[in-house]
């Protein structure tokens, strides 16, 4: 029986290695080099690389690959038409790191609340407070959420018991959800607006000059989404302005952000340079889990789970 050829990333090897099949025959990578060598030969791929240039060009010389896996819930950055031309089946990690970035989301708006920058500040100047710099109740405050799935689902529940309400901007929405033509116009309701959405060209600057004008002038911008989501340029201006109260973002354009760019000044910004979802201890074990389980259904003839709609992008 021919074996089963694999290339996968050299970090996950402890977790992965021990557990595999005999006709698994796997390809270990640490550096793009190795995996541009290696990715030839693959008909299964695991190419992750924090360099998403290096990943496509990655998947674009596997010109034998019938699944690709990744622990990254986004495929922007991979070659979509290509797999799809191809029909490799495309899995990711959606939902892996969603308890830590729904958590990371409760952070900062408790941060933004409770104005818990400025208490650290205190603290390094030896200083001691006698009034809290942040006087915002999550409690009863309005948020508008864009995106449900896996992270925008966590999101909402943690918020609920914090007595938040939530309200859902989905592409098909349900009993008292709003749908992607809908929400714009009730923007200026809401406390917070958080984008949990995927990045695809219809999200991209999903949030510009347009939509910041509109929003309460005290209310606050969550992305932890991609930073193509919103226009970054605008954000900046609107921010500089006082013309939203703030923004918690995770990501940016471009990452890393470089140093000297005008977002790092901005009173208001709180960036926290995409670690929401680095934030635990359990990404590998369970990216190791889901792709095993996933082997054996591919192994078996059994649809995989977890599988990207590359016509959509998510």
């Amino acid at each position: 029986m021919p074996k089963i050829n694999a290339v996968i990333a050299g970090l996950i090897r402890p977790l992965v290695e021990p557990h595999l099949p005999d006709d698994v025959e796997a390809h270990w990578f640490m550096t793009k080099d190795q995996a541009f060598a290696l990715a030839p030969e693959a008909e299964i791929g695991w190419f992750d690389m924090y360099d998403k240039k290096d990943m496509g060009e990655a998947i674009s010389r596997a010109g034998k690959l019938k699944w690709l896996n990744s622990i990254y819930a986004g495929v922007d950055g991979m070659p979509l038409d290509l797999l799809r031309e191809q029909g490799v089946a495309v899995t990711n990690g959606v939902g892996i790191n969603a308890i830590t970035i729904a958590e990371y989301v409760l952070m900062g708006m408790l941060t933004i609340a409770k104005g818990y920058r400025q208490v650290v500040q205190a603290q390094m100047r030896h200083e001691w407070l006698i009034d809290s710099p942040g006087k915002v109740e999550l409690y009863g405050s309005k948020a508008l959420l864009l995106g449900y799935g896996a992270i925008g689902k966590l999101v909402e529940e943690r918020l609920k018991a914090f007595a938040v309400d939530v309200t859902i901007v989905r592409r098909t929405p349900g009993p008292g959800m709003l749908g992607p033509d809908d929400w714009r116009a009730r923007l200026g309701e809401f406390d917070w607006v958080i984008l949990a959405v995927p990045a695809t060209a219809e999200t991209d600057a999903l949030i510009g000059a347009t939509e910041l004008a509109a929003m309460k002038p005290d209310a606050v911008l969550v992305n932890i989404a991609r930073g193509s989501v919103v226009d970054q340029d605008a954000l900046i201006a609107a921010l500089s302005a006082k013309q939203i109260g703030g923004a918690f973002l995770d990501v940016t354009t471009p990452e890393p952000l470089p140093p000297g760019h005008p977002l790092w000044g901005v009173e208001n910004a709180h960036v926290t340079m995409h670690l929401s979802g680095r934030a635990q201890t359990l990404m590998f074990q369970r990216s190791a889990e889901r792709f095993l389980r996933n082997l054996e259904r591919y192994r078996t003839g059994q649809p995989l789970e977890h599988r990207v709609d590359l016509a959509l992008g998510y």
